[in-house]
């Protein structure tokens, strides 16, 4: 049986008892909070089991619904199909093969989410007996990865849920280990980064404004909550910490909803961050603020505006363009009473243990009326569309924000179109996270020399190239203006700090219009000195230029969708295949982006140049409204 190790027990006793209680923790804003003092943060725990997300009445309702409600039939038998998988699958193993992660973390997390639901439901021992046989081997494992804290705090969640869930089926032998596991090789270790013990490499995130920040206190704080009543001092201390650091990084969905990290990210954060709101709330009966925080409760429908009418993302930074489809956006919905977002994701119909937990048929209703348009300050994300529900609509996202946001590209000014159920502009997305130095994001990072982080892997606008890195890393930049009518929608966005320092003032306006059914990409860019300038669209189309390489005609599946040039006189269009320019960082690490090309204008800049594209169908016009320079709109 294994139990706690004489350090780490060591450890736990003078933290719990005061000896380290000054946690050194810099003013937050927390407002909307209302922190407990930590000796009555367990106050209203409910001792039985589960507490964690959902309570034994959750799972009665869950049996019930699985007979009648088509959606959670469909759901559950997935679900089962997907544990008996499990049963024939061998327990994890602890192995790092790219020398940081422990891809154990996350698959000990699915299958235990997966396998203790079952038995909740079913009572069938075989999805408890395989549980154990997960936990068994992964608290053998030496460690959880604390150098790699997300494996760490995952796998403490997965074992928080393993106990909580399963807590009647063990025996005490059993639930000791299990215990003995959360507190060594989880809780102990979280304790050591609050206190500024823990190497740099294991306690760096306590304080991030980003989703490390969720990810790690949100299942460090789930491992306290599965083990409260029988470790309360250990558990309001780690829960005191949490409360106190969540909000670093909660902060910055205010004031919209957005997330800075983009789409994937947010769904990665939101998880987890909804999770120990969704425990405490369970568990205790209050989350102390938290869900209160400015931006959170619109937070759900950032991914409704994100995504495309062919469920595609606006996927800037490292993300894909694929929806989001997070079981949390049920949460959402039944929270902040939002019916907007529950429809959402119910059309995706997830098979996920915990989107039938938070799901409230009530709330599914596609009636609903939202405007089309919406702009996401901080952020600073605008997306356009001509009409909701019609997968042949057409839809433009276009983004300024900061170039030192966690995870982001040099993609000031890009965007994405959608139109005729094909998209027609992509952003190629993250590349390998394990080429060399693809986090160092420093002012002449490496990060920067990778073609799909640079400008010029971007939709958007290249000046001198040559000049490293292609925009500054360091910029931040603003949408000055959104407006939206019926007819049509409008962005413009000041992209002068990507350029400053190379002389160059960039203004960038994006419009659909035309009865919304063109999109206009409107640059007006101002030099001291003459420039050397490329404009960027990235496509998976073939391309066929007209005659006098004005036009460009877009085709896939069927479908054409046009680009023409309305100034200047002299512009012409080339392709180019999505690789850098010759004066460009040629990394052999390079994605080859196969079956991706680019339009590109290339031009002398002297003073002020304005540079105007029309996108439209094969039958439109281009429409004369908005393309005209963007200090006239």
């Amino acid at each position: 049986m294994q139990r706690v190790t004489k350090k780490a027990f060591a450890l736990l006793v003078v933290i719990c008892c005061g000896a380290l209680a000054s946690s050194g923790i810099p003013p937050h804003d927390l407002s909307g909070m209302r922190i407990a003092p930590e000796d009555s943060i367990l106050a209203t725990l409910k001792k039985e089991h589960p507490r964690l997300m959902a309570t034994t009445a959750d799972f009665e309702r869950i049996g019930r619904e699985k007979e009648s409600d088509p959606y959670v039939k469909e759901a559950f038998e997935k679900i089962y199909e997907s544990g008996n998988m499990i049963l024939a699958e061998p327990a994890s193993q602890f192995a790092t093969p790219d020398g940081l992660r422990l891809p154990a973390s996350g698959r000990v997390a699915s299958r235990i989410t997966t396998l203790a639901f079952l038995y909740r439901l079913t009572k069938e021992k075989k999805f408890a007996e395989r549980a154990w046989l997960e936990l068994d081997a992964a608290s053998q494992f030496p460690n959880w990865n604390p150098k790699h804290f997300l494996d760490d705090a995952t796998m403490t969640y997965a074992f928080a849920l393993g106990y909580d869930w399963l807590f009647d089926y063990w025996n005490d032998d059993q639930k000791r280990i299990i215990k003995s596991a959360i507190i060594e090789k989880g809780l102990s270790r979280a304790l050591l980064a609050y206190e500024k013990l823990a190497i740099r490499n294991e306690g760096w995130w306590t304080d991030v404004p980003h989703n490390w920040n969720q990810v790690c206190n949100g299942g460090i704080g789930i491992g306290a909550l599965a083990i409260a009543d029988e470790e309360p001092a250990l558990a309001s201390r780690i829960l005191k910490e949490i409360l106190q650091r969540l909000p670093i990084a909660m902060k910055h969905f205010a004031p919209d909803g957005a997330w800075n990290e983009g789409p994937g990210y947010w769904s990665y954060a939101t998880r987890y961050n909804v999770a120990i709101i969704a425990s405490l709330k369970s568990a205790l009966g209050t989350d102390f603020g938290l869900s209160s925080m400015k931006g959170f409760s619109k937070t759900g429908l950032f991914p409704v505006y994100n995504s495309s009418p062919i469920n595609k993302s606006f996927n800037y930074a490292d993300g894909g363009e694929g929806s989001t489809a997070a079981a949390q956006m049920f949460w959402f919905a039944r929270e902040f009473n939002q019916p907007a977002v529950a429809t959402y994701l119910y059309k995706f119909k997830p098979a996920d243990p915990l989107a039938l937990i938070w799901y409230d048929p009530k709330l599914v209703n596609d009636k609903e009326q939202f405007s089309p348009d919406i702009y996401f300050r901080e952020a600073e994300v605008v997306t356009m569309r001509s009409r909701w529900n019609d997968s042949l609509a057409t839809f433009v996202a276009c983004k300024a924000g900061s170039n030192r946001a966690n995870h982001s590209h040099l993609d000031l000014g890009s965007f994405v179109l959608d139109a005729l159920g094909e998209r027609w502009i992509l952003d190629l997305g993250a590349d390998n996270y394990n080429i060399p130095e693809y986090f160092n994001s420093g002012a002449h990072g490496r990060r920067w020399t990778y073609y799909r982080t640079r400008a010029e892997g971007h939709n958007t606008l290249v000046i001198n190239p040559g000049r490293e890195p292609d925009q500054d890393p360091l910029a931040d930049t603003k949408v000055t203006r959104a407006e939206g009518t019926g007819d049509e929608s409008y962005a413009i966005m000041d992209l002068t700090p990507a350029y400053a320092a190379g002389g160059s003032s960039v203004k960038r306006g994006i419009a659909l219009t035309g009865n919304r059914q063109s999109v206009v990409i409107a640059d007006e860019i101002s030099n001291q000195n003459p420039a050397d300038v490329y404009w960027f669209a990235h496509t998976r189309a073939s391309i066929k230029l007209s005659r006098d390489k004005k036009s460009a005609i877009l085709s896939q599946h069927g479908k054409k969708y046009i680009a023409t040039i309305v100034a200047p006189a002299n512009a012409v269009f080339t392709v180019m295949d999505a690789k850098p320019l010759p004066a460009s960082p040629q990394p052999s690490e390079n994605n080859p982006n196969k079956g991706v090309q680019k339009l590109s204008i290339h031009l002398t800049s002297s003073g002020k140049t304005n540079i105007i594209v029309v996108f439209h169908g094969e039958k439109g016009k281009v429409k004369t409204g908005r393309a005209k320079p963007v200090g006239e709109w």
